[in-house]
């Protein structure tokens, strides 16, 4: 693991020295199951859920690094399609896969319908999760019930948790892998802390899987 975001998170962000273990922790995770081919859901409420999708555009596409095909996969497209194959090639760049859960809104609407609205996210990381698999569950007071139920379906499932809340960790740090609880109970001050928190997981993330060697 390279230290150097984690190290710069924290002297930008002094406060957070706290969660520096945790924020370590839920890196390895995430790591590991990038690693052996999962991917990441993500779920959260209000601005909770806006959390999500920006992760989800940092992991999906390039953050700071350009994260070019390689020449097999350029090659690949090539053959199918000399000229077409190649301008999908050069516009393409890598991907961690990861799904916000919040970003469905037939599926969220018809299943929220039909059955219970409280269990959207747990129907989902139902229906997508595998062993392997990780879900990054963002509640500001912990103890989002909707989250929740979406880390027992994960934990069901034989996922791993990554808790991101406020101070007080709630009903989620009891059954997370990893809770990075940041030092704020106020929720939109516990957000302010959360974005650099996720930054700086993507960093740490883009540059173990997508650094030129």
């Amino acid at each position: 693991m390279n230290i150097e975001h984690l190290d710069t998170l924290i002297s930008r962000y002094p406060g957070l020295s706290v969660c520096r273990d945790s924020i370590a922790a839920a890196y390895s995770l995430l790591e590991e199951s990038f690693a052996s081919g999962g991917k990441l859901l993500l779920c959260g409420n209000g601005g909770s859920a806006s959390d999500c999708e920006h992760i989800a555009g940092e992991l999906m596409k390039g953050f700071k690094m350009p994260r070019t095909l390689s020449g097999e996969a350029k090659a690949a497209f090539e053959k199918l399609d000399a000229h077409a194959g190649r301008s999908v090639a050069q516009a393409l760049q890598g991907a961690l896969p990861c799904i916000a859960l919040s970003g469905h809104p037939a599926l969220s609407t018809a299943f929220a319908n039909d059955r219970d609205p409280l269990m959207v996210f747990a129907q989902q990381v139902w229906g997508y999760g595998a062993k392997g698999d990780t879900l990054l569950a963002i509640s500001t007071s912990g103890s989002s019930r909707n989250v929740y139920y979406a880390a027992l379906a994960a934990k069901v499932k034989g996922m791993k948790i990554i808790a991101l809340t406020g101070a007080r960790g709630g009903s989620l740090s009891s059954i997370a892998d990893a809770t990075i609880a940041v030092p704020e109970e106020e929720t939109y001050r516990a957000q302010e802390l959360h974005l650099p928190v996720y930054h700086c997981l993507c960093l740490m993330l883009e540059e173990r899987f997508f650094s030129v060697v």
